[in-house]
Formats: structure tokens, sequence, C-alpha cells
């Protein structure tokens, strides 16, 4: 691709990446190298927002060489940057040799991050370094806390709020995992995925009361959207189980019936998806 592109089309290309949010390292560093490094020049002041978008794209490439040129080559344009001192962290996380022992090259990476931190406790991005340092280091409690602290400042992160749910469950620990699920749902409501992971953590309870809630959960994620076969699925199983553990009485008979209603939904489900693909 880079091949095909001028600079200037190399360059709009990089543009629209970092406009998008796509992370496509291997193609920003095919860009840089095979076009863009020798038009440097041509980039103006946006010469060093390029710099940065290859240093990051390097790290996650491995091209530990290609990132220390951008980053020496941008501390020297901007020495007190929180931006480089940042990529400078990243940079002693992705550092993997003899020389560098793991638990140095976190040390190292912790001790720019925590720098940052006490000059700017809402920096968002540096506090999320220091859970992936702790996850990388298989140090889930710290990580669990650190989550906490962050969330506490920053309710609104939902993808915060997803790690945590994950976190909690690597332990499981599923009623704080539920916790986690309960905040997402009441900040994005008609987000069905939320409600079909929760409907997943109280199936995976397996009590009586978690399984009911499981199918309420999983129905009204079926609601939003009728297309969710997983969620469908999980209704069926849910509302099974329900059926094979209820005591006497009309309940039992209850979800038999509904058991045998979304057997059918599934089935009818099944045949749609068939039939889309086949005209596809």
């Amino acid at each position: 691709m880079a091949r095909r592109l001028n600079w200037e089309g190399s360059r709009d290309c990089l543009r629209r990446l970092r406009e998008d949010h796509v992370r496509d390292s291997e193609l920003v560093v095919r860009l840089w190298e095979e076009c863009l490094m020798n038009h440097r020049e041509k980039l103006g002041d946006e010469l060093w927002t390029v710099y940065e978008q290859v240093c990051i794209a390097a790290l996650d490439c491995q091209r530990l060489d290609l990132s220390e040129i951008c980053l020496e080559l941008l501390h020297n344009k901007f020495p007190d940057s929180v931006r480089v001192k940042r990529l400078l962290g990243m940079r002693y996380e992705a550092e993997k040799s003899k020389k560098l022992k793991d638990v140095f090259r976190f040390v190292k990476a912790e001790e720019v991050y925590q720098a940052i931190i006490d000059k700017d406790e809402s920096n968002m991005f540096v506090r999320k370094r220091l859970v992936t340092i702790a996850k990388e280091q298989n140090e889930v409690t710290k990580a669990i806390e650190l989550l906490n602290k962050y969330l506490e400042q920053f309710m609104t992160d939902f993808e915060g709020w997803l790690e945590l749910c994950d976190l909690y469950l690597s332990q499981l620990d599923y009623s704080k995992a539920c916790f986690c699920m309960e905040e997402l749902i009441m900040s994005n409501p008609h987000n069905h995925l939320f409600y079909q992971k929760f409907a997943e953590i109280k199936y995976t309870m397996g009590d009586p009361d978690s399984m009911a809630m499981a199918r309420s959960y999983y129905a009204q994620a079926i609601k939003l959207n009728p297309k969710n076969v997983r969620a469908l699925y999980g209704l069926f199983l849910s509302s099974s189980n329900l059926a094979l553990t209820a005591s006497k009485g009309g309940g039992g008979r209850r979800n038999k019936t509904i058991s045998k209603m979304l057997h059918g939904q599934h089935n009818n489900s099944m045949r749609d998806i068939r039939l889309t693909s086949q005209k596809k």
C-alpha cells in the first residue's frame, strides 16, 4: 500500500488513522519507512504528531530502534512535555533484553509515570498504564486497587469498568463483577451487550435467584437486540435450568413452556441467519 501512495497520500492516511482512532501499527511503520521518512521536511508542524504516532506504532511492532529515534527527536524538541515522558515510560515497558530485566524495566516505567501523576493526577492515560504494568506482573490485587482508585475520579469511563469486571472475574469474585456491570448498565441502558454480560455472570453464579435474574437480563438484551443469538441461547438455558430445579407448583410448568417457546425461537433465528448467509 505504501508503494502505491505518494507522500501526500501517506500523510493523509496517517491523519485518518489518528482521527478515527484506528491503531494499525504495521501500516503506520510501513508508510513511514517506505514513503514519509524521505519527505519529512514537507510535513511542517505535523511532523511532530507523526513522530509520536510512529513511535507508538514502532513500540507495538517491537521496532525499538525506530521508536528510539522518534523519541530522541521528540525529547530534543519538547524536553519538558508530558506526552514525551509518557512515551518514555512506554519505551521502558516494551524493552526486553538481557541488559534490562523485566522487573527493572517496569520499575523504571513506574517511576516515569508516577512523576507525571505527582504533577497531574488527572492524567487518565498514565494511570491506566500503571494498571497495565500491575497486570503484566500478574499482580491482580494491585491492579484492582489501582483501577478502583482510578474509577473514583473517572466514573464515566466504561472501558475502565469493563476492565475491572474482568479482573474480578479472574478472581472469581462474581458479586463485585456484577456491581461493575450494574454501573455500566446505569450509564448505558441501551447497550444490549452489557445486559448480556451481566446475565452471563448471574448464570455462572448458578443459584436459583441468580438464575432467575439471568433470565430477566437475557430477555432485556433480546428486547434491545432481537438478533442477539447468544442472549437468546442464554435465555433458553437459564429457563431450562429453572424448569429443572423448580419446586412443585405452576412455576415448573411455566418455565418448561418458556423453554419450548425459546427453543422454537432459537431455531427460527438460526434459520434466518443461514438464509441471510446464503443470499450473500
